[in-house]
C-alpha cells in the first residue's frame, strides 16, 4: 500500500483536535475583553443593552421576508447540480430548468402583486 494513502485522513485529524484547542487556549492569551471598554459600547460590539422585555413583538414583515429569501435562496440550491449535469441531461434537462424557473418567476410576481415586498 502506498505510504501517502493515510495522510490526508491524519492531516484533518490532526487540525480537527487542534483548532477546538487553539480557540479555547486564545481566550486565555489575548482576553482583551475585560480590561477595553470600548467594545461593550454599542457601536463597537453591535448589542445594545434593552430595559425592555424579552419578548418584544416584532414586525411580521421581518419574518415575512426572511421566508421569501429562504425559499429563492433553495432555488440556488437546485440550480447548482443542474448546472453542473448540463452536458449529460441535454435539451431535456435545460427545458425541465427553465419549467422550474418559470413557476419560481410565477411566485415571485404573486409575492409582488399581494404586497408582501413592500416594506411600509
Amino acid at each position: 500500500m502506498n505510504d501517502n494513502f493515510y495522510l490526508p485522513l491524519t492531516i484533518i485529524l490532526i487540525l480537527t483536535v487542534m483548532i477546538p484547542f487553539l480557540f479555547h487556549l486564545s481566550r486565555y492569551l489575548g482576553d482583551v475583553t475585560k480590561n477595553n471598554n470600548a467594545i461593550n459600547q454599542t457601536y463597537e460590539s453591535g448589542i445594545k443593552k434593552t430595559y425592555k422585555d424579552s419578548f418584544e413583538r416584532f414586525n411580521i414583515k421581518y419574518y415575512l421576508v426572511a421566508i421569501i429569501f429562504i425559499i429563492f435562496d433553495v432555488e440556488i440550491l437546485f440550480m447548482f447540480p443542474w448546472a453542473v449535469t448540463l452536458r449529460d441531461t441535454g435539451l431535456f434537462g435545460l427545458v425541465e430548468m427553465f419549467i422550474f424557473m418559470t413557476l419560481l418567476l410565477a411566485g415571485l410576481i404573486y409575492i409582488y402583486k399581494k404586497g408582501a415586498l413592500k416594506w411600509s
